[in-house]
């Protein structure tokens, strides 16, 4: 099989809710967005947003529910469109860990 017959859905996601991802290239709207013009960007390559949800696409390949919280909107997602933003750059969306103060 070659790689563009890989059926994704044979192994787990890639990303899991709350994981903080970043855009790997410029995402136009394909006409599935309401209130954007076709072909309009909403998403730039390097954006970053959070997993919230993960469907499936023809039985074949996982779609991720991404919401880039700095533009307000949800955009669907492939794997090879997003890669793991680099460590330390995680939106905290769980409380923090207590930090003790020392006085």
């Amino acid at each position: 099989m070659g790689m563009n017959d890989e059926v994704e859905l044979d192994r787990p996601p890639a990303f899991t809710y709350g994981q903080t991802v970043v855009s790997r290239k410029h995402i136009r709207n394909d006409g599935t967005f309401p209130g954007k013009e076709i072909g309009e960007i909403l998403i730039k390559k390097g954006e970053k947003g959070v997993v919230t949800s993960i469907g499936t696409f023809l039985q074949r390949f996982y779609i991720y529910g991404v919401d880039f919280y700095e533009r307000g909107c949800v955009v669907g997602m492939k794997e090879k469109e997003l890669e793991l933003a680099p460590e330390g750059e995680e939106q905290r969306l769980e409380r923090p860990e207590s930090e003790a103060s020392h006085g």
